[in-house]
């Protein structure tokens, strides 16, 4: 696929994103004979892609991969939410930091810190200025000699496997609501396969790919589709409330100082020193460069209290 033709189905109306969406919903279903699931998260991407497929095929199952790093309104709306498997990882969220180290900046960023600091040459030689890539890693030189480990492990422990041993047990082949234009290497996945990439090692289909977060907001409204009460406390990611990926590039106020006047009890956890018995966030973001202390101005939100 080419670049223009994403940008040309990503101005399409909703309405015919719908249709397309659909199309590629029927083939893959039709493909696999039925076995199939939706990876649902609980957040409004897996939220319109469940009502999508459902719609079609109502008794398709969601799978909800139960880290112990959601929001709690994520998943009380999980467990209102009909024909949902629950996975867990075999790894704590403690035990990853232990064994891998903190995700910090981007996968891109870390995964190139781990490396080069176990001696792989082709990761270190990213951090030179004269080296061209899409991601510019040479800015975060300064990370090589940063006092904790970092890594980009932390996805692939705590939900991929997960789904890969479900996969392996049952047989199924996901459906996945992810956007292109939520990140370049998103971008670059969907001009390889497309929305249905049948021939990867791990087949999976995506066909919200050429939508973007307007599109979803639009369908939630159109179809009064039901979505969690934690983006009505003014969070736009609703990921793992721990991870630092991105929060380096978020406006004020950023996810950790939202979470300080939403769930006190969570950010006091994240910020706690590790010899505390917390996660030792503090450090890390002092580190970066990142604030994460509320600086008092009023969110003008209301949200249910906090029972994190």
């Amino acid at each position: 696929m080419e670049l223009w033709q994403l940008k040309q189905m990503q101005s399409l109306p909703l309405e015919a994103k719908i249709s397309k969406s659909q199309q590629r919903i029927r083939e893959w279903y039709e493909h696999w004979d039925g076995n199939v699931y939706v990876s649902f998260s609980g957040g409004k991407d897996s939220t319109v892609l469940l009502h999508l497929v459902r719609e079609l095929y109502p008794d398709v199952p969601a799978v909800f991969c139960d880290t112990g790093l959601e929001f709690p309104e994520i998943k009380k709306f999980v467990r209102q939410t009909e024909n949902v498997i629950i996975i867990r990882p075999a790894m704590s969220f403690r035990k990853v930091l232990d064994t891998y180290g903190y995700p910090i900046i981007g996968k891109e960023v870390a995964e190139c810190v781990e490396g080069a600091r176990r001696g792989q040459a082709y990761r270190l030689r990213r951090f030179d200025p004269s080296y061209k890539s899409m991601f510019n890693v040479s800015k975060w030189a300064f990370l090589l000699d940063a006092p904790f480990q970092i890594s980009g492990k932390c996805c692939e422990v705590m939900k991929k496997r997960p789904f890969r041993k479900y996969e392996k047990e049952t047989g199924r082949k996901p459906f996945l609501g992810t956007m292109a234009a939520e990140s370049k290497l998103r971008t670059q996945s969907w001009l390889k396969t497309g929305c249905n990439a049948f021939e990867n090692k791990r087949p999976v289909s995506q066909p919200l790919s050429f939508w973007t977060e307007a599109d979803i907001w639009s369908y939630l409204r159109k179809f009064d589709v039901p979505y969690s009460t934690i983006y009505d406390m003014g969070y736009q990611r609703t990921g793992c409330i721990f991870c630092m990926f991105g929060c380096h590039l978020e406006p004020y106020p950023n996810k950790f100082q939202r979470l300080s006047q939403t769930h006190p009890k969570l950010y006091e956890y994240c910020m706690r020193d590790r010899s505390e018995g917390g996660l030792g966030l503090s450090s890390v973001l002092d580190y970066i460069g990142v604030d994460y202390e509320f600086r008092g101005e009023q969110l003008g939100l209301e949200w249910e209290e906090d029972t994190g």
